[in-house]
């Protein structure tokens, strides 16, 4: 599909009500670098998660006045600062949903976990926005192509943030451009779960939480710097390399050569921060202990616990379901102390954004 595919024309007035659920993920083979228009410099994989989600209303109603007006509420906060971001979005969104322009929009969100956990809600948040709009034109539309659908919340996600294309369906998605599967694209995410060992279909993700405050460095800046990077096209082919060899980890079930490539990929992107000019640090030293103990206590167990990171201090660990009580058990006794307040969030996989109403 094309970008004017997506664009819907339907001139409708009506009032209603939507609302969705949609989780976080976490890239495996990460994406780092975009070009213009959130088109991604290379492929990524990630595993939907399924704790970790935004809930998202949007209620319409004809519009009052001349120009159409966007309230936003943030677990019940009005006025609050993401609300400017996100009326400037649905501002520019507006030739892909033509009807907007004859509604008053109200917009009512919350997390289901903490401000203060660290985790980026940018995902969750954004597909579950563009969930409840594409949502909004199915039911007052006459085309009733499901899979026309899905792709289009992936693609109006992409637009709030890239990252939130990969929320819309789960267990295991694919954003952006790759001859290793067919249908892929750099406009929107596909689910990959099919002919994937039954091993990942059920993959732990637990969370730990180093350090929750805000960034010194925004994900936005380091995706500009990252084209400056010297070492930017020898990363994006490394990573268009992964995906071939991830789908045929997926498909073997080599928990082994999983644990080797997802750990690369984490760490090579941090690195890459390291090398930007202006360089930048986001892990801390409790990142570090962390992850020091889970390749330790990977070497005396032989356990198949691995590790990732989002683009901040934050620990993914992941492992499979069959070892879920004994990796939560050192998780407790060894790695909370790390943590900040302790905090650690025990996610899964997911089935992606989920309509509520």
């Amino acid at each position: 599909m094309i970008e004017q595919d997506f664009v819907c024309t339907d001139d409708f007035v009506s009032n209603g009500i939507v609302k969705w659920n949609s989780p976080s993920n976490i890239a495996l083979v990460k994406y780092w670098g975009k070009k213009e228009n959130q088109i991604p410099q290379n492929p990524s994989i990630s595993f939907t998660l399924s704790k970790c989600h935004t809930s998202t209303s949007l209620e319409f109603k004809p519009k009052k006045n001349k120009d159409s007006n966007v309230i936003f509420e943030f677990e019940e906060e009005k006025n609050h600062p993401f609300g400017q971001k996100i009326k400037l979005f649905i501002s520019s969104i507006d030739k892909y949903f033509k009807f907007l322009n004859n509604h008053d929009i109200y917009i009512r969100s919350k997390n289901n976990f903490p401000h203060s956990s660290g985790i980026a809600s940018s995902a969750s948040s954004m597909s579950a926005l563009s969930s409840c709009l594409v949502d909004f034109e199915y039911l007052n539309s006459n085309k009733k192509n499901k899979s026309y659908y899905t792709n289009k919340k992936s693609f109006i996600a992409r637009l709030g943030s890239g990252s939130a294309s990969r929320s819309i369906e789960g267990p295991i998605s694919l954003w952006g451009l790759s001859d290793s599967y067919q249908g892929s694209s750099d406009l929107y995410s596909i689910n990959i779960s099919k002919d994937v060992n039954k091993v990942f279909l059920s993959y732990q993700n637990s969370i730990l939480i180093i350090d929750p405050g805000v960034k010194k460095i925004s994900s936005s800046i380091g995706h500009k710097l990252i084209n400056e990077n010297p070492f930017s096209n020898t990363r994006f082919d490394i990573a268009r390399n992964n995906i071939s060899r991830l789908k045929d980890i997926f498909k073997s079930g080599n928990l082994d050569e999983f644990i080797n490539l997802t750990e690369s990929e984490a760490l090579m992107i941090h690195s890459l921060m390291l090398s930007s000019n202006p360089y930048f640090i986001l892990m801390k030293p409790n990142t570090l202990e962390v992850i020091s103990r889970i390749l330790e206590y990977r070497r005396e167990t032989k356990s198949p616990i691995s590790f990732t990171l989002d683009a901040g201090s934050n620990v993914h660990l992941l492992y499979p379901l069959s070892i879920k009580q004994t990796v939560q058990k050192f998780i407790k006794d060894d790695l909370l102390i790390f943590c900040k307040s302790n905090a650690c969030i025990h996610d899964y996989l997911g089935k992606g954004a989920e309509k509520v109403l």
